[in-house]
């Protein structure tokens, strides 16, 4: 029988952190979900919390908790631009002083802990695509600042603790993620486009649409995090999951349209400041280290997210700012 072990997850109600704290729950281990509910639903743990290897904690991550824990999935953070941009003070203290509490608690309890980063850490890239050795191309100063450079500040620390208290540490840079679960009023393309087809709406892009993005269906995601933590010791990142299929906005969205058989039109807005252009991760690092590579398609992961948007009744979310299209 393999080891049970005492998991936290930050973020645990989360899109991501809710398919994390399934997994592991599945896999036998004690879980503990912590979030502050700001932009995560207890409906996406509702399933878990009968079951005696799991237990909820409403808490905010930038405040100190105590808790003897293993392992640590550091998923906390509002990732969507709409959200980050609500509260951006708040969007880096969370990455900042929640990551020094959760690596002060790693080292306390000898716990090996993973940073759930971004591939944002490399803004509007002049490499293309990115591997993990590209520094970006970050405005500090720039809207989008309080998530880009919260998050590099958070490799920092969790290299520093690594360096200096011998904490096992691991790094993730996440590339944009889909699936069930996503809030509907992220703000992101995604769910955007889903819930403006499936309501009727014409379909809001930014600029000319152009611009491009690589979508992982959260299962691949999901795969890879459990990989990167129960991986050997020696390789702690950073490493980037996502998918290496690259698509431009206006793609995505007729795509979207047909899958959904939507009358929907096209409706440009102006782009958003230092908003990246191109954006694909190369993902030799996690082949040759993970043996993990994304195994399901573009169109077949927006079928399986259409099919839950469906499924959901959308006046049981509530936008959790009021920047969303």
């Amino acid at each position: 029988m393999a080891e049970i072990k005492r998991i936290l997850v930050t973020g645990g109600a989360g899109f991501l952190g809710s398919h994390i704290c399934e997994r592991l729950v599945q896999d036998g281990h004690d879980v503990i979900c912590l979030d502050n509910f700001f932009t995560s639903q207890k409906s996406n743990v509702a399933h878990l919390l009968g079951l005696s290897n799991f237990e909820l904690i409403r808490h905010d991550v930038t405040l100190p908790i105590f808790l003897e824990v293993d392992e640590i999935y550091h998923m906390a953070c509002p990732a969507a631009p709409g959200h980050y941009q609500f509260n951006p003070i708040k969007t880096i203290k969370t990455s900042v002083m929640g990551s020094i509490n959760l690596l002060g608690m790693a080292k306390r309890c000898g716990a090996k802990i993973l940073l759930a980063s971004t591939s944002e850490i490399y803004g509007d890239p002049e490499v293309h695509p990115q591997p993990e050795s590209y520094r970006g191309n970050v405005n500090p100063i720039g809207p989008r600042a309080c998530y880009d450079e919260g998050k590099r500040a958070a490799e920092t620390l969790f290299m520093d603790y690594h360096r200096m208290n011998r904490v096992n540490i691991r790094i993730v840079r996440i590339f944009n993620t889909y699936g069930p679960r996503m809030h509907p009023y992220d703000g992101r393309v995604v769910s955007n486009f889903i819930r403006q087809a499936l309501t009727g709406n014409d379909i809001t892009i930014f600029g000319d649409g152009q611009q491009t993005r690589a979508f992982c269906y959260r299962d691949d995601l999901v795969e890879g995090i459990i990989r990167m933590m129960n991986g050997a010791d020696q390789f702690i990142g950073p490493v980037n999951i996502g998918n290496p299929g690259e698509f431009s906005i206006r793609e995505l969205a007729e795509l979207v349209i047909e899958l959904t058989g939507a009358k929907a039109k096209l409706i440009e807005r102006p782009l958003p400041a230092d908003d990246p252009t191109r954006r694909r991760p190369d993902i030799r690092l996690a082949k040759q280290e993970l043996d993990w590579q994304p195994t399901i398609s573009l169109r077949e992961g927006l079928v399986k997210t259409i099919e839950w948007f469906k499924s959901v009744d959308l006046s049981h979310y509530r936008p959790p700012t009021p920047n969303y299209v």
